[in-house]
């Protein structure tokens, strides 16, 4: 199968305005989506329908059938139904772009619903042709307020020679794109900053980079790089003891940097005082889908959410 697992080190790299960095371990899953039955099938923990320690639901990604906020609307992002499959979704959403999926597929890195609670600070989509080439990436960001915002990479986008990786492996082709976020990732981040995404299809190796850009100056970098592992009954066993509660530690660790960032004395901004800026995502939050423009609002700094990237 093409489904796997991989394990990998997460690394956020702050430069400014003060320095903060860490490293961490997990892993993710690869998915075909044309395989979710036979991974349903095939593991004892997984499951597309039933509950199980690992479930996944398409209704979790892509809603491209849901509203946008501050943005275009549905059918001009996507033209899709609530019933369509993620799979015809992303397939929706490549031909409102100009890409032809027709017999092609979609990988998806991700981590499902871990014991029910689900949190993907982004999951990524690659895509190939009938014939196995790459020709796009989704990078789909989501907040700790879980708002989502889809970025699309086209064919436009595939840099070959491949841009070094962040690891040292052979050159290989990636996914090259600068745009602006308009998207609340952190209180600790403008929305106006610019994504600058490096991803490199997966092989043997993943690696993928996201920086954050203030014009010309690198503000942050985020790395995630990792091994390839067939996705077996062992295998996940294994990982689910090594990485007990996978969702549960990511969002906790997100908090606990948040939190040290503050006690840095690094400056923030509430979600609220910049409703305007953050466009395009969907599941909009309280504090912006009331109005497009609000002031700031007195929320504390034991409040802030934290970053996700």
């Amino acid at each position: 199968m093409q489904s796997c697992l991989y394990e990998c080190h997460v690394m956020h790299h702050r430069f400014a305005p003060k320095a903060h960095r860490f490293l961490y371990r997990i892993f993710l899953f690869a998915i075909d989506l044309d395989e979710l039955d036979r991974l349903q099938q095939r593991l004892a923990f997984f499951s597309i329908r039933r509950p199980a320690p690992y479930a996944f639901r398409d209704r979790d990604y892509l809603p491209t059938h849901e509203p946008v906020h501050n943005g275009p609307r549905p059918a001009d992002l996507a033209p899709s139904s609530p019933a369509a499959s993620l799979k015809e979704r992303v397939t929706a959403f490549l031909a409102a772009r100009g890409v032809d999926l027709s017999g092609g597929r979609v990988v998806l890195i991700t981590l499902p619903r871990v014991l029910g609670y689900l949190f993907n600070p982004v999951s990524f989509y690659f895509c190939y042709d009938r014939s196995g080439v790459p020709v796009a990436s989704v990078a789909e960001v989501t907040n700790t307020f879980k708002e989502m915002k889809p970025f699309f990479l086209g064919p436009e986008c595939l840099v070959h020679p491949a841009i070094p990786s962040p690891v040292a492996c052979p050159p290989s082709p990636a996914f090259r794109l600068r745009t602006p976020k308009y998207f609340y990732v952190s209180p600790y981040s403008d929305v106006n900053l610019d994504f600058d995404f490096i991803l490199h299809p997966p092989g043997d190796r993943l690696s993928i980079q996201i920086d954050d850009y203030a014009g010309s100056t690198r503000t942050l970098t985020s790395t995630l790089t990792g091994s390839r592992h067939e996705l077996t009954n062992a295998r996940l066993a294994w990982f689910t003891l090594k990485y007990p509660l996978i969702t549960l530690r990511i969002i906790s660790l997100i908090h606990w940097h948040a939190l040290l960032l503050w006690l840095k004395r690094v400056p923030w901004f509430a979600k609220a005082a910049r409703a305007h800026d953050q466009r395009s995502l969907h599941r909009p939050h309280a504090s912006i889908a009331r109005s497009p423009r609000l002031e700031q609002s007195g929320t504390t700094p034991a409040a802030v959410k934290a970053e996700t990237l």
